[in-house]
């Protein structure tokens, strides 16, 4: 209703570009994911939407493709950029601090440029017919994080959040809520967010625009948490949601976004959701020696590659990305489609 708007609409677009984080272009999606921000702390709330207004508002400066500008889909990688910078330069990860005036600048830099790397890697990628997901906010949060060590004006805290399971106590016995925490924490942790309360009115929101992502979300944490388990996975990291978060993106994406829902889609989705958890694991321990966080990149391997060979794998049913609003939307257009195009399920 206010997408168009002339006062509004700019708003209706930042919201959106929460959302698109999780795949949902809906504002009140994106709305409900602010609020849980602001649930677990005021400071990456507000972070938040300053990093998806620099973005959004360095897309329209550069004359970017209204129709992407008003999906959001410039601006979410600017959130999580800033969200990134935020909770790995702070004391206390969970709640963050209040950035300096030059922080403040650092951050507003940082988001803006993703919508520039979210540019340049649409257009690499577009002849492939895949979307650029999170990867600006990888590639701009690493470069920037490096960087915060070196310019004296820009407060570096220590890096209090681990980053790799090999810092977890190996001997502490899964209970209970290992399980509970571990899964609402693995959705909070998406933006940054240790809070497993959060982490479920995340799953809310997505529940507003789509039913079936927010289930693969949960699917996601949940295949995650067992198969870390499974295979010895330190308790704390499961607790904090650490094998989770890539794996739950994955299972939104693979799960009826870019694919459409099927029985054998289904199963390609777990199947990514099970390499996503190993390979946190794996970049983790890779980038421990130079103290960076793995990010959202181990979603972004995973999906790149499985989308990749989806259109030499008949059992698949490709959505691209111009074309992919929710899996529901997707399923129907598959099933309203001629009969020779339905024939490939």
């Amino acid at each position: 209703m206010f997408r168009d708007h002339p006062a509004l609409g700019f708003v209706d677009w930042c919201l959106r570009g929460v959302g698109q984080v999780v795949f949902q272009n809906n504002p009140l999606s994106g709305l409900i994911i602010l609020l849980a921000l602001f649930f677990n702390s005021w400071i990456y709330g507000l972070v938040c939407i300053a990093g998806v207004v620099a973005a959004t508002l360095m897309a329209l400066a550069l004359q970017a493709d209204r129709g992407l500008v008003r999906d959001g889909l410039f601006g979410f990688n600017g959130a999580l950029v800033t969200l990134a910078l935020v909770a790995f330069t702070s004391a206390n990860f969970r709640v963050g601090h209040v950035p300096s005036g030059w922080m403040v600048v650092y951050l507003l830099f940082a988001a803006a440029m993703t919508a520039v790397v979210f540019q340049s890697l649409s257009a690499l990628l577009a002849p492939y017919r895949i979307s650029a997901l999170t990867a600006p906010f990888v590639l701009t949060g690493w470069l920037f994080l490096f960087a915060v060590l070196k310019f004296a004006s820009i407060e570096a805290g220590p890096l209090a959040k681990p980053v790799s399971p090999e810092q977890y106590d190996a001997a502490v016995a899964y209970v209970l809520p290992t399980w509970y925490m571990g899964i609402g924490n693995a959705i909070g942790q998406i933006f940054f967010q240790d809070n497993w309360i959060s982490g479920y009115l995340i799953i809310l929101g997505i529940a507003v625009n789509s039913r079936i992502s927010a289930g693969m979300a949960l699917i996601g944490a949940a295949v995650a948490a067992l198969v870390a388990a499974l295979f010895g996975g330190p308790e704390g990291a499961i607790r904090d949601g650490l094998f989770g978060y890539n794996a739950a993106l994955t299972a939104i994406a693979l799960g009826g976004f870019f694919l459409v829902l099927t029985w054998r889609s289904f199963l390609y989705a777990l199947f990514g959701v099970v390499i996503s958890t190993w390979l946190w694991a794996s970049i983790a321990i890779f980038l421990k020696p130079i103290g960076m966080p793995v990010l959202t990149s181990t979603f972004v391997l995973v999906t790149w590659l499985m989308l990749l060979g989806q259109y030499g794998f008949r059992a698949l049913v490709p959505v691209p990305p111009a074309e992919a609003t929710t899996p529901e939307d997707n399923m129907r257009r598959h099933r309203s489609a001629p009969a020779a195009q339905v024939s490939r399920d």
